[in-house]
């Protein structure tokens, strides 16, 4: 895709959507990378009901280890996975006091020397909470950025960096956000909305019509 292109592309998802974020609900950059830990292989519906029943009684690391492992797991268990992402939990809460006086650290390398944070989720954390200007390439990202031609690649690491060479710098702030709903909401995987979508005309896909009934 030209720039002339991605420059109308992300102009439209803005003017659609002025303000994205993120769908978890968070009040705190802990409570956030909490959500994310437990947001793997996970609805962020299926997380908000969790937190909606953990963050009022536990919402910073000494309170969730006061909560203790087995109280923990029954405050997350409608959450796939909730035995070892609770596991993950607990020693991320220790390492926070430890380490970073209870404080969420501003940093890609401490961020993923945590229990439960890999690139994706550092990355949502330093964009999300902090707001630099980073790309959680989940699969919707991922999904979007080759679909449209925005980012072509086989991994989501390669996805990650060319979207970062190709999306214009006004808007790579939010594109995280805005890339994630358009592939949540429009670009679905099996069924994508292409008649309804704000940018098919600039989509590699869209152009060739490759989704569209057949005649």
């Amino acid at each position: 895709m030209h720039k002339p292109d991605r420059i109308t592309f992300f102009s439209r998802l803005r003017e659609h959507n002025p303000e994205p974020t993120t769908e978890l609900e968070y009040r705190s950059t802990f409570e956030l990378l909490i959500a994310v830990i437990l947001s793997a292989q996970a609805t962020d519906v299926g997380v908000n009901k969790a937190t909606r029943r953990l963050f009022p009684v536990a919402n910073t690391p000494r309170a969730i280890l006061d909560l203790g492992l087995d109280g923990l797991k029954e405050k997350i268990k409608t959450i796939g996975l909730f035995n070892a992402k609770a596991a993950n939990v607990i020693r991320t809460c220790e390492l926070l006091l430890e380490q970073h006086n209870g404080e969420v650290p501003e940093d890609r390398e401490a961020l993923e020397a945590l229990p439960g944070v890999g690139r994706k989720t550092a990355n949502v954390v330093l964009n999300t909470a902090f707001g630099h200007p980073t790309m959680a390439v989940d699969t919707h990202i991922f999904r979007v950025a080759n679909r449209t031609g925005l980012g072509l690649g086989k991994t989501p690491l390669s996805v990650e960096k060319k979207l970062l060479k190709s999306v214009p710098d006004e808007f790579l702030t939010d594109a995280h956000h805005w890339l994630i709903l358009h592939g949540r909401y429009t670009c679905l995987a099996r069924k994508p909305k292409c008649t309804e979508c704000l940018v098919a005309d600039l989509c590699r896909e869209g152009r060739k019509g490759t989704f569209l009934p057949r005649n």
